[in-house]
This record gives C-alpha cells, structure tokens and sequence, in this order.
C-alpha cells in the first residue's frame, strides 16, 4: 500500500510524539509508593544529618521516603546496593565525594564504578571536617596537638567514619603535613560510633564531619575542635580557627553530599527528584538548617553540575591518594 505523503507526514508526527507521551506518563505516575534512600553510614553523623531533613522536606513534593542505614566498607556497601537496584526511581543513594573517590581511587577491585553505575541526580549540601580531640588531651589548638604527638610517639590514636572516608583520608592528610606518622588511625562503621567514643575518652581524636551534634558537643565541652577544612570561618561558629590559616593549607577539604540514583533510571525521575530537591534545598529553613550544621546550601543543582562536582572532587583527591599510597584491597 503506498502512503500519500500527508499520511505520511501525520504518522511521522504521532511516531514522534509517542515517547514524549510516555516520558510525560512516567512523571505523571511517579511515585506510587515509597522511596527508599540509602545512607551508606551508620546512624549519625553528616550524611544521616542531612538524609532525615532531606526526607521530610521532600515528602510534600514526592511522597514518604524511607530511610534506611547500610554502613561499612567506607560507604561502599551502601552504594553498591544502590548501584545494583531497580533503576525506577524507588531507590536512591545520599552519596556525593564519599563514595565516587573511594571506589575510584582506592580500591582495585571496586564494589561499583560511581561514574558508570550511579547518576547524579542533584547536591543537598556541602560538608567541612573537624579534627578533635577528648577534653583530657593537652592540646588547646592545632599546633599543640602536634607537638604532643611528636613528643609522645605511637601513643595517640585517632578515630574515623572508616577505611578510605573522606575523615579518613583527611586524618592521613594531616598526618603527612603534620609529620605525625606514628599517630594510629582506628575505623569505626560511620562518624557517629565514632563520635561516641572520643566522647567517652575511648579515642583522644577524631577526624570528623561538622553537624551540629559536633558543634554543640564542643560547646559544651565535651569534645574540642581544634581546626576546621572549610575555606572561610563557618558562619555558625566563626570561633573555630581553620586549617588554612594554622599553617596547613593544603588541609582545606571539602565534601559533596547528594542524591544518586542506579544508571537506567529515567531522567524524566531523575530531573523530578532534582527540581524537588532544588526546590528543598530553597527553603530558608533548610538552609538555616544547614547553616546550625556547619554546611552550605548548594542552591540551583542539578545533574550536570553535580556530575562536574563529583568529578573535581576525584581530581582533587587523586594526588593526595597516590602520594600517601594508600589502598584498600
């Protein structure tokens, strides 16, 4: 049967549009039922700091999400769940710096690939870290500290999130520039067992994220916070020196946490969960929130700029990985 050419072109026309009416359907339905957002750390510290306000602020724009904690491996169990789940939009990962740089660059037999595996979906906030130390440690700042560990060698210890972490990895930093090698790092599975133990004098140091937990801990003095990595004094407590200013300025370290989803997942889910997120992240006070916390909004994300953020943070992170020769497996 031949066609005239404005059957043809008519056709043509539907043929074209039936993915746009598909695309728009799987928006319209989208959520159904609950979403499961994986926190790849135990309960505490900055990732559940920011995974359970995320989940109520959202759950107007897209329904309850479920939070659930699968820590160990230095976020690589949590993420490798994800990674491996039904690309529908109904599991997402609060992963960002943490768990690209870990598998990227400190594992040579990787759970994942976080670039080809994981698909940004937008940034929820930027995090900073802290060293501290148990109120009985002698040292009121950062250069005493050092000179209490040169002169006590092997006797220190410091506490983390885990093996290959972003505390981790910035404890080793500071080892390096610090000339303390003999201070011995001990992982826990996530900041906050972490926390509980340099609290309870168990660890006289901690390379920590900076929550409000942390904040007020010092406040009240049961933990001291010797120096902070963020670039500029944090507007919730301008008090705490910064690294870069004691003389350490190559321990200005910054954290990416945000939303990932497994590769496959439809982007119309995807921008969805970004423009709800945006849309979050906007509220005064969830940036007060933020703010309490030591953290800074990253306003206007979206998949794009969270995928290049990623990437510098790998960039980032490389030379320092390879210089302290560190692996995981």
């Amino acid at each position: 049967m031949k066609l005239s050419r404005r059957t043809f072109l008519h056709l043509a026309a539907g043929g074209a549009a039936l993915p746009a009416i598909s695309r728009a359907a799987v928006a319209q339905t989208y959520p159904t039922r609950p979403i499961r957002l994986v926190v790849p750390f135990a309960p505490g510290g900055a990732f559940d700091a920011i995974g359970r306000p995320w989940a109520d602020k959202i759950k107007p724009l897209l329904g309850t999400v479920v939070v659930e904690n699968i820590g160990g491996g230095g976020s690589s169990l949590g993420a490798a769940a994800v990674a491996r789940a039904r690309p529908d939009g109904y599991t997402i990962l609060l992963g960002g710096t943490q768990t690209h740089v870990n598998e990227t660059l400190l594992k040579s037999r990787p759970l994942y690939d976080p670039v080809k595996d994981l698909a940004p979906i937008a940034g929820a906030a930027v995090y900073f870290l802290g060293i501290a130390v148990h109120p009985a440690v002698p040292a009121q700042n950062l250069n005493e500290l050092i000179a209490y560990a040169k002169a006590n060698p092997g006797k220190l210890s410091y506490g983390h999130a885990g093996v290959g972490t972003i505390q981790h990895l910035t404890g080793e930093l500071f080892k390096s520039l610090a000339g303390t090698s003999d201070i011995v790092q001990i992982p826990y599975r996530g900041t906050g067992p972490a926390i509980a133990d340099l609290v309870a004098g168990q660890i006289p140091v901690g390379i920590v994220g900076v929550t409000g937990q942390v904040l007020e801990l010092h406040r009240v003095g049961r933990l001291r916070v010797l120096a902070v990595t963020s670039p500029t004094h944090l507007t919730a407590a301008p008090e705490l020196p910064i690294a870069g200013e004691l003389g350490f300025p190559g321990m200005t370290v910054t954290g990416s946490i945000g939303l990932l989803a497994p590769t496959g997942t439809p982007i119309e889910i995807i921008e969805q969960i970004a423009q709800a997120t945006r849309m979050a992240v906007a509220e005064p006070s969830y940036r007060q929130m933020l703010i309490d916390a030591g953290m800074e909004a990253p306003l206007d994300s979206n998949p794009e700029t969270f995928r290049q953020s990623l990437a510098a943070d790998v960039a980032l992170w490389a030379p320092v990985v390879k210089s302290l020769e560190l692996k995981l497996d």
